[in-house]
């Protein structure tokens, strides 16, 4: 679907606790039929206690196999390397296009570092990433100067470049590889790639899908000065969770973190108070070439049951920290365009709100940085509920599931946190990019 693809198929020869605890009670967490069913599959399993999921969703066509056809095997399976991206996904300039990034992308991100935190290695990251960029006709990236990731001055190099660091900062000294996390780390990458193709890349690999491993991953990734920290991954809420909290929290540097890809209910570290939550959308393209866009079922949404209200959120229905903040593509179906070798099959799809998070890591990258936190999307705490932000696409359409309870003592005055809303609602926030003026 797209121009992009086409050309790429002929290259290629084809209520405070008490409250919070109340709303998901009632919550009925069910992703429509564009969340995961028989035709996607989430990459990562059910985390153990103390651990996150990674939140990437690989999109297969009806009969099971990749949509590109020529095979298409799982995350640990092989299958014949498919060689363009499958059809009804979305490439780089569809990315672009959708919100309103094409004159940033060519002109901005010079000297702008935009790091990845996810767990595990992929061995093949920047080889993979390389067919990537060549395919999606994006400028190739080097590899940084060693010099410049020992002093953490990505910015400092001439050219964008790729660097790849575990969790204390050391190349060249990975950690165990995973064959699930690197499908993530390929949409990671890739998706950051296609909104922002001249921001320096800092992969930072944590030496688990612990909590507190992925939690020193990000403060290794502020210390190298990013404009955007994208996180792909989080956890069922836990009553000890904002002692972990201070990871997501860096002065300047925009925190963006994916909502949860099971629908109406909140994960950490969504929630924490200065991350940037970032909810999903199912993005389509009109025959007139204009774009819209759907509260994707699987986004995460709702009330933080242990998370303060931040100052800038003010909507009246929860009285904790809401999630999410902004949104963007994560609907499988509607996925984006992605190339992986570590025990994959080349060309796939992915959606998932992992998709979102990238997105707007690459976005923030675009602006330039010294966003904290999410204040700006909602004007500082200025924007009246119920009102909009001008410089970004409000998505008033679509539902992750049910929190209003049930029977004629309902409080549909709810309805925002798992349904779009005129303004600000729960699985989209304020709503997706367009442009950059918003951050």
């Amino acid at each position: 679907m797209g121009g992009r693809f086409a050309a790429l198929s002929a290259a290629a020869g084809a209520a405070g606790l008490a409250a919070a605890v109340l709303l998901a009670a009632v919550a009925q967490a069910a992703p429509s039929a564009t969340g995961v069913d028989q035709r996607n599959e989430r990459v990562c399993g059910a985390p153990a206690a103390g651990h996150a999921s990674c939140h990437a969703i690989r999109h297969y066509g009806p009969s099971g196999k990749g949509k590109g056809g020529g095979g298409g095997g799982g995350g640990g399976g092989g299958g014949k390397p498919k060689s363009s991206p499958p059809p009804v996904s979305y490439g780089a300039t569809e990315l672009q296009q959708a919100y309103g990034l094409g004159a940033a992308a060519e002109a901005a991100g010079f000297g702008t570092t935009v790091a990845i935190v996810d767990a595990y290695d992929d061995p093949n990251a920047y080889a993979d990433l390389a067919v990537y960029r060549s395919e999606q006709g994006l400028p190739a990236i080097a590899a940084c100067d060693p010099e410049l990731i020992e002093a953490r001055q990505l910015g400092e190099s001439p050219v964008p470049c790729f660097a790849k660091v575990n969790q204390r900062g050391e190349a060249g000294a990975d950690p165990a590889a995973s064959t699930s996390w690197a499908q993530e780390i390929s949409l990671d990458l890739d998706a950051v790639s296609a909104i922002c193709p001249n921001c320096n890349l800092l992969l930072v690999e944590a030496d688990s899908n612990g909590i507190l491993d992925l939690g020193t991953a990000v403060d290794t990734a502020a210390s190298f000065g990013p404009a955007a920290i994208g996180n792909s991954y989080g956890a069922s809420e836990f009553s000890t969770e904002t002692a972990y909290s201070h990871h997501y929290d860096h002065s300047g540097v925009a925190v963006t973190v994916s909502s949860g890809d099971g629908g109406y209910g909140v994960e950490f570290p969504a929630a924490a108070g200065s991350a940037i939550a970032v909810g999903g959308t199912s993005l389509r393209q009109q025959s007139d070439g204009s774009w819209t866009q759907t509260v994707w079922g699987g986004s995460g949404s709702g009330c933080s049951a242990y998370v303060a209200k931040p100052a800038w959120q003010n909507d009246p229905g929860c009285p904790g920290r809401t999630v999410a903040d902004v949104a963007a593509v994560a609907d499988p179906n509607t996925g984006l365009q992605v190339y992986d070798s570590f025990g994959a099959s080349g060309w796939l799809v992915f959606g998932g709100t992992s998709a979102s998070a990238q997105v707007l890591a690459g976005v923030y990258g675009l602006a330039g940085g010294g966003a904290s936190d999410a204040s700006g999307l909602y004007g500082g705490g200025s924007i009246p509920f119920g009102s909009t932000n001008p410089a970004l696409t409000d998505v008033t359409s679509g539902s992750n599931g049910s929190c209003t309870g049930h029977g004629r003592f309902a409080d549909q005055s709810l309805a925002y946190l798992c349904s779009g809303a005129t303004g600000y609602d729960g699985p989209t926030g304020m709503g997706a990019p367009a442009g950059t003026g918003a951050f």
